[in-house]
């Protein structure tokens, strides 16, 4: 173990020896590592819990550290949500840590084995991003339900009942979701991004995704990697390639450059919310609100037919494509 490392450790457990406890309240006192897990907890819990969500707007978890405010946080909570799966990587030394003291869930890896995307680079990790798929992200949600359900059992039946209504709205988005992308023409159902964030969301809807980077941001797409994808946008004649708002878009832009070299011309078709979602408060800021925005948005830049301002009407931005 490396200096850093050992440092890393020793602060780790100074902080989990030294914070007091939260003070007493009636409601749960969750931290949640996503937007899109504390979104959850928020609809599971109800009026029984109050949640603290780490990463906000734009922020990426594959690279995010705690910071001291993160630490105190997370050992004063009753419990803490993360996804697993590797998302929040940095984040896994402490975490484990942390799960010898209070409940720590990782929610994400609730997902079946059976029904999780394998990494070609390393077989013994797995695409994190379930929250992409509604049927994927309905086992964190009864996961988060059964979790709540075991703190404070009193409440059960409410967080039942919450859960069930949640997952009805899961239900009529992948409804929306497969009824506004079956309009995209099938030589257009290919999903360029900045990484591989839509594997899941690929595989639900019937679109090939080509992700620029791989599972995480940690990794880096050499030039050899920018030349292949530059030359499957000429050759298949992909009009349309998406940004990230989570991931710098350095990469998009070299493609877009690398392609009007050769003589083809692609655009943006837009910026996806892939492993955030959008500003609290917002529509967008909820996992509805970025299920609905991604679905839109991806079937209008592509050819699709989509109503205006989405699902429900309520997306930030109508009309022509942003």
């Amino acid at each position: 173990m490396s200096f850093a490392r050992r440092l890393m450790s020793l602060l780790v457990l100074t902080a989990l020896l030294s914070v007091p406890a939260a003070a007493e309240s009636d409601r749960l006192q969750l931290v949640a590592t996503t937007g899109m897990i504390a979104d959850a907890l928020r609809q599971v819990g109800g009026e029984q819990v109050e949640v603290q969500g780490l990463m906000g707007e734009g922020v990426d978890p594959h690279l995010y550290r705690q910071t001291r405010r993160d630490v105190t946080a997370m050992t004063r909570a009753d419990a803490v949500f993360w996804n697993g799966l590797y998302l929040e990587a940095q984040l896994e030394e402490f975490l484990d840590r942390l799960g010898l003291r209070k409940p720590v869930f990782a929610v994400g890896e609730a997902v079946p084995a059976e029904k999780r995307r394998a990494d070609e680079e390393y077989p013994d990790q797995s695409d994190p991003h379930v929250w992409m798929d509604p049927g994927r992200w309905r086992y964190a949600v009864l996961a988060i339900r059964d979790a709540l359900s075991e703190l404070a059992p009193e409440h059960a039946k409410a967080f039942a009942r919450q859960a069930d209504a949640y997952l009805e709205e899961l239900e009529a988005q992948d409804t929306y979701a497969r009824e506004v992308l079956a309009s995209v023409p099938e030589e257009a159902r290919v999903l360029v991004t900045a990484h591989d964030a839509f594997g899941y969301f690929g595989e639900a809807y019937g679109f090939e995704v080509l992700g620029i980077q791989g599972f995480s941001t940690e990794s880096e797409a050499g030039l050899a990697r920018i030349e292949s994808m530059v030359n499957v946008l000429v050759e298949r004649e992909i009009g349309a390639i998406f940004i990230e708002s989570s991931v710098s878009d350095r990469n998009i832009r070299a493609l877009i450059e690398g392609a009007a070299a050769k003589g083809h011309e692609v655009r943006i078709g837009g910026e996806l919310f892939s492993d955030a979602m959008g500003a609290r408060g917002t529509y967008e800021g909820t996992w509805l609100g970025m299920i609905d925005h991604n679905v839109t948005l991806i079937a209008q830049a592509l050819g699709g037919e989509v109503p205006e301002g989405g699902r429900v009407s309520r997306l930030a931005w109508t009309g022509e494509t942003p």
